[in-house]
């Protein structure tokens, strides 16, 4: 069984093998800033346009733009996950194309079929791409990427969005800069006892994940991270809705006050481990659920993680969770030892 050292957190030579993975959420910041340059020209065309009859997004990060349109988009909003388009979408509507970094033949297809169709187009993707290639039409914006980061990119296809009237405000700098200090407060550097990632990592090496988040974003930033854990330690991490999170917490086993967590404990005999995403959504349903889960918790001596963070917009909100849970998802990998031979 792999044993998890808290020491190889501030282990510079423990760390090294995690480097090139801290260094690209470190630049996070940096790559947004990068794309929003370069999309400042031919965003304005789309500013200049007619409103669309209803908007179709495709590709990479589809459902989050789906997550910040659909409250205000004045016009109708669809996030289509199927190869092609909907036999209804023509010259009246906006088909969004987010192909930052790369594209399956799908997306090709569906950035085909909306050029074939007259309709107008906003394509996030390297000016030297197949989709691109797709591109030709004269109601086609393309906002050249370089980057290869889907969330850069659909931040800038938000901010398009907005200034066609069609999507809330989004300030790209603001992002970044909350993006900077997620990769200050959790830098590599930053010892055990004041970074938030690496005090996370710490809470959850003994524990099978269960990851929540309230809101539509905090949600989706759950998924991402718990994605980010299976794939780092190999362990298993669960993020669902509250309902289906409290019989697993209700059924935890009692805990055995005298274990040893990082020698007796067997993977089979890991208890849950209870980390929320709370960006203070004030929703009535979202607080009660999130008091449940705390009380169910608490009740099973469950032990719980918190990401939070209440200021700044939206978007601010959703990549300082999203960022400080991939943060702590390297260091509980790095933790495990799961970068020692890299």
């Amino acid at each position: 069984m792999t044993i998890f050292d808290d020491a190889w957190l501030d282990d510079q030579q423990a760390l090294r093998g995690a480097d090139p993975v801290l260094r690209r959420l470190a630049e996070a910041g940096a790559r947004l800033r990068r794309e929003t340059e370069a999309a400042e020209q031919p965003r304005q065309k789309l500013a200049e346009g007619p409103r669309p009859r209803a908007v179709i997004a495709v590709g990479s990060e589809a459902r989050f733009i789906r997550a910040m349109l659909e409250p205000v988009c004045p016009v109708p909003f669809v996030a289509w996950p199927h190869h092609g388009l909907p036999g209804w979408v023509g010259a009246l509507d906006l088909v969004v194309a987010m192909a930052s970094d790369g594209a399956e033949p799908g997306l090709i297809m569906s950035v085909a079929e909306a050029t074939r169709r007259g309709s107008m187009s906003l394509v996030a993707c390297p000016e030297s791409s197949p989709v691109a290639d797709h591109t030709s039409s004269r109601s086609t914006t393309l906002l050249p990427t370089t980057t290869a980061d889907t969330l850069a990119a659909a931040i800038v296809v938000l901010d398009a969005l907005h200034l066609a009237q069609l999507g809330p405000m989004v300030r790209p700098d603001l992002v970044a800069d909350a993006m900077d200090l997620v990769a200050e407060d959790c830098s590599a550097y930053r010892d055990l006892s004041e970074n938030p990632a690496k005090d996370l990592a710490l809470g959850l090496a003994d524990a099978h994940p269960l990851v929540w988040g309230g809101s539509v974003l905090a949600a989706r930033a759950s998924r991402r991270v718990a994605e980010a854990v299976r794939a780092g330690t190999g362990r298993a991490a669960l993020a669902a809705d509250a309902r289906e999170l409290m019989p697993i917490l209700d059924g935890a086993a009692p805990r055995d006050p005298f274990a040893d967590p990082f020698t007796d404990v067997l993977p089979v005999d890991r208890r849950p481990g209870l980390l929320i995403l709370d960006d203070g959504d004030t929703d009535e349903m979202v607080r009660t659920a999130h008091t449940g889960l705390l009380s169910v918790a608490e009740r099973n001596d469950v032990r719980v993680n918190t990401i939070g963070h209440r200021g700044g917009s939206d978007v601010e909100r959703y990549v300082t969770l999203l960022q400080t849970g991939m943060f702590a998802a390297v260091f509980l990998a790095v933790g495990l030892g799961r970068y020692h031979d890299v």
